[in-house]
């Protein structure tokens, strides 16, 4: 399964290749992190206000000390990177990015280790999505050395952010936008890439308890031919009146249904979603197939090679809100869950919709096998089971 996933991804990198940006250039990472400027922040945060954050760290609302910045000038390319104070990384009112949206991010999490190192999880996946995207939105391809290399100067700069708890881990952005001072509808001849970190702890405020979705009638997240496998800004502001009409329903996010047919099930919210079929050892673990409008997840990925390894069926296949719906019926379908850097897994136990109908699935609790998967997985980034994939990166 994850040869086939792969190859899902490597079919889309291509384009990257045409665009004239090599997805992995001849200089080593290393030397990519060694030549990032280091100019280090003259206020970063004392002690004590590092600890009072990291007590209670929520998600994505503090930032440790610096970023790690580099721009490409067209004719020119991507300019030296620089570690500069966090403060230091704003642009002007008039860039490209706040008014024709050129602007992708992506997420990843690093984790201190029993042995004291600190690593993160599949960045050179990371890299090859955040190229994708940058393809699609008319950007140049940020490549993989800087990608990388910025991770390692960024988490050695501010390693006292990483926490050692459970339940917390440093969570970090990089991201790209057209940074040009202009008016004119065009992709932008200047371009900024910044990565950023932040301590956080669980996504939800609840921690790993079942959500309530609504399914969109109303509202589209992606259509063919548009961005929905680029993980762009745009798609995520387009999300977000579909979110609010599902906390208006009480439901804790929005799942999406395709555009065209308006019957099948695609993302819940900026996750990837997974259904259980059976239990025990027989079950059955389905994704939504990858169309074009649904983005490729990394999580999404590596839980179907988990699955596999712990010797589940898996499939990628394109499924009806009707058949999640009597699937739960009959006990055909026994669990459901999302999942996504941020959250890793949760679980799903509740549906409403107002053109679909109400149910619960299984009896409405975190399911066994939703929760083994998720430990599975949680065990490998964090150190605590044996990394047979070798997804994990050293960044300290």
């Amino acid at each position: 399964m994850t040869q086939v996933v792969n190859q899902d991804l490597a079919v889309s990198a291509a384009q990257v290749v045409a665009s004239g940006s090599p997805l992995y250039p001849p200089t080593s990472r290393q030397s990519a992190a060694q030549k990032i400027k280091r100019t280090p922040s003259d206020h970063p945060a004392t002690k004590e206000q590092r600890e009072e954050i990291l007590a209670a760290p929520g998600f994505g609302k503090f930032f440790s000390d610096h970023v790690v910045r580099a721009t490409w000038l067209k004719g020119q390319g991507w300019q030296p990177a620089e570690l500069v104070a966090a403060d230091a990384s704003a642009g002007g009112l008039s860039i490209n990015a706040l008014h024709y949206g050129q602007s992708i991010f992506e997420g990843l999490k690093a984790y201190r280790h029993p042995d004291g190192g600190i690593y993160t999880f599949r960045p050179e996946a990371n890299a090859l999505r955040f190229q994708r995207s940058a393809y699609r939105l008319a950007l140049p391809p940020v490549p993989t050395d800087l990608f990388i290399g910025a991770l390692e100067v960024l988490v050695q700069a501010d390693q006292a952010w990483v926490s050692s708890e459970p339940d917390q881990a440093f969570y970090l952005r990089p991201l790209e936008f057209g940074s040009e001072p202009a008016l004119g509808v065009k992709p932008s001849d200047h371009v900024t890439y910044v990565l950023m970190g932040s301590p956080v702890g669980s996504y939800f405020a609840n921690g790993v308890s079942p959500v309530k979705v609504w399914i969109s009638g109303e509202f589209v997240r992606a259509a063919p031919g548009g961005t929905g496998e680029a993980k762009c800004a745009g798609n995520y502001a387009a999300s977000l009146l579909a979110q609010s009409e599902a906390a208006a329903q009480g439901c804790d996010q929005v799942v999406w249904i395709d555009a065209n047919e308006r019957k099948y099930i695609e993302e819940m919210g900026g996750m990837n979603l997974f259904f259980v079929y059976g239990k025990g050892a027989q079950a059955k673990i389905v994704t939504p197939k990858l169309t074009g409008t649904l983005l490729p997840g990394v999580t999404r990925d590596s839980l179907l090679t988990l699955a596999a390894d712990l010797g589940y069926q898996v499939e990628e296949v394109k499924i009806t809100v009707d058949q999640w719906r009597e699937g739960c019926a009959s006990g055909e379908i026994t669990e459901s869950f999302a999942c996504g850097t941020a959250a890793v897994i949760t679980p799903v136990g509740q549906v409403d919709s107002k053109d679909f109908g109400t149910w619960t699935i299984g009896d409405g609790t975190p399911g066994e096998i939703t929760m083994k998967l998720r430990q599975a997985l949680v065990d490998i980034q964090t150190g605590r089971a044996v990394d047979h994939h070798n997804w994990m990166h050293r960044l300290v």
